[in-house]
């Protein structure tokens, strides 16, 4: 059994850590009078003591070995935060255990006490670091006068050779260090002395070990940029490029120990290879709009240069009332390092059926282009798609061809894509098009907005809103694919009414996607525990016939609320919605799926 309480003694006006843990007949309590909540917590979490009484099948010799260590462990926590004079005392069933020697180890030990004493703080007397480089930036606390936790000197001296790295000198590192405490004063003299080591340039990407992967390949992909001053940016950018190409299931890289001629620095990559092929699955499940089945085929390095090609199905509107049943098969190739370290090749077909409420669409698209990665936030692509066309809607049957220029950019700074709780997110779309019939010309824009705020206990509460818009300018509602227009309702724009309700409404009861968009949601998360979370959530959505939403256009609403249940591939989502305007009555509409809405 288990147990953890705090104790607060009065007179003393001290704050224990209190903690007891059994195994058989074991106790473990940890005494800190004077000290902090916090500060109590973080001794509480370094002693080895309490984490192996916590443990199943411990016997006397693991509880004598770890109350032995916990010496060196409590010191190094006192020490980390300022406390050089402390004093630590462990008693083991009324013995000192420093004193038991390993082999008369008790047959039973019934009581562990950790007595820590922290003392007075210490204060830095001294604190200098030298020489260090121009636009060095010490930790704040790394100065005269000021408590001098001992990490600070660890993190003053990883600034200082940090920043000297930065500036291409690679072999910078501590050559002396002077450290003197004196126990009379309370104080802490630190001085660190650097060395920088010379001026270096990257040298070649060497391979360690032949693998899959050409090793001309690995150094085009890595974009290491030999000849120039290093950087260990660099060095992280190489890999990262490395490790996105999905080929390798580890990437390190090394600098050589030892310099090369003229000053250079090699760099040695050690790569593990990935299994080449992998497959994947996923359902997704609304009330309304059915099942959906997907799955995909992937093959992670085709060509012996991380080339990717992979194939993906879906089969939606399975049991749904959204229309019929829609397919979708599609295949993309990309080649990595294409131009640049950063620009990808790539090139797709695609096959699409979809049987919707007010339309049924077949159609095939043969495209080609590039992608390229600005930073770790912001990617972009373009391209030239052909497509073409078969179309039945109440605007009557026809077929129609284009050629589309996409253009995608994409801001991403999420703290976590399937779960966020802060930062933002946007996504612009621009398809140009010509048309290769009697089609006109025109083009279709279409922005994704999403941000995050969090706040309260550990952040326990997030507001989360999204906008969406969109519109389709320059040719005719007939000129344009019925899936480049635009419908709302559903779980993708608002949730409660039913799948792509809301549309443009023409004579006769006829229905056609709108040339104008607009979607509004809105969200409160709340965490209830450390796995399950509640959710309050409403969405409104506008479709209009023109480009500029000024005419023959209408909103609708929906409303619900939903629970989070966290796992490792992100959270459950299963959400209630209802209409709350509009002609769509008061049915309910249930929504399950992977990841937060949006």
């Amino acid at each position: 059994m288990f147990e953890s309480r705090v104790t607060r003694p009065v007179l003393a006006f001290a704050v224990f850590a209190f903690l007891a843990a059994s195994v058989g007949a074991t106790e473990v309590t940890l005494n800190a009078p004077g000290v902090s909540k916090d500060f109590g917590e973080k001794l509480r979490r370094s002693s080895l003591s309490i984490a192996t009484a916590a443990g199943e099948d411990v016997t006397p010799q693991d509880m004598l070995a770890a109350a032995q260590a916990d010496y060196a462990r409590l010191v190094g926590v006192l020490y980390a935060a300022g406390y050089f004079g402390g004093v630590i005392k462990i008693n083991v069933d009324g013995q000192e255990a420093a004193n038991i020697p390993p082999l008369s180890t008790p047959k039973r030990i019934d009581r562990v006490t950790l007595d820590v004493r922290p003392g007075a703080p210490f204060f830095f007397s001294t604190a200098r670091i030298a020489p260090l480089a121009n636009g060095t930036t010490l930790p704040e606390g790394f100065a005269k006068g000021q408590q001098a936790r001992g990490d600070l000197i660890g993190e003053a001296a990883a600034a200082g050779i940090l920043r000297w790295r930065e500036v291409g000198y690679a072999k910078a590192k501590v050559v002396s260090q002077e450290i003197t405490a004196d126990h009379k004063k309370h104080t802490l003299s630190a001085d660190i002395g650097l060395s920088q080591g010379p001026w270096l340039r990257f040298g070649n990407l060497n391979i360690a070990r032949q693998g899959r992967v050409r090793d001309k390949r690995i150094r085009e992909i890595a974009g290491l940029p030999t000849g120039d001053v290093y950087s260990p940016d660099e060095v992280r950018k190489a890999a990262t490029r490395l490790r996105r190409t999905g080929a390798f299931r580890s990437v390190v890289l090394e600098e050589n120990e030892s310099t090369g001629p003229s000053d250079t620095l090699d760099i040695t990559a050690d790569l593990t290879d990935a299994k080449r092929r992998r497959v994947g699955v996923g359902a997704e499940l609304s009330s309304l709009e059915g099942l959906t089945l997907s799955g995909f085929w992937l093959h992670r390095n085709l060509l012996g240069g991380a080339e990717r090609l992979r194939f993906d199905g879906e089969i939606s509107g399975i049991g749904g009332d959204s229309g019929g049943i829609d397919y979708r098969l599609s295949t993309r190739f990309e080649r990595p390092a294409t131009f640049t370290p950063d620009t990808s090749l790539f090139l797709l077909a695609k096959l699409e059926e979809l049987d919707d409420p007010d339309y049924r669409e077949r159609n095939i698209q043969l495209g080609a282009g590039l992608s390229h990665i600005f930073s770790d936030k912001l990617t972009g692509e373009a391209g030239i798609t052909y497509r073409y066309t078969e179309i039945d809607d109440d605007l009557g049957s026809r077929s129609i061809q284009h050629l589309i220029f996409p253009l995608r950019l994409t801001l991403d700074k999420r703290d976590n894509a399937l779960d966020a709780t802060k930062g933002f997110y946007i996504d612009l779309h621009t398809d140009p098009f010509i048309g290769l019939d009697e089609s006109t010309t025109g083009a279709r824009v279409y922005a994704d907005t999403r941000v995050y705020r969090s706040f309260g206990a550990n952040d326990g509460v997030t507001l989360a809103a999204r906008a969406q818009l969109g519109s389709v300018a320059g040719a005719s509602t007939a000129d344009v694919p019925p899936d480049m227009l635009f419908f709302s309702g559903g779980a993708g724009t608002v949730r409660g009414q039913p799948y792509q309700s809301l549309a443009v409404e023409l004579s006769g009861g006829r229905r056609v996607g709108g040339r104008s968009f607009m979607a509004f949601s809105g969200e409160v998360r709340a965490d209830i525990t450390d796995k399950l979370g509640l959710v309050v959530f409403a969405d409104t959505g506008f479709v209009g016939q023109d480009a500029w939403a000024t005419e023959n256009g209408n909103w609708h609403s929906g409303a619900g609320i939903g629970a989070r249940y966290t796992t490792g591939v992100g959270p459950i989502r299963v959400d209630v919605a209802t209409p709350i305007d509009g002609s769509s009555g008061t049915d309910f509409e249930l929504y399950i799926g992977i990841g937060q809405a949006f």
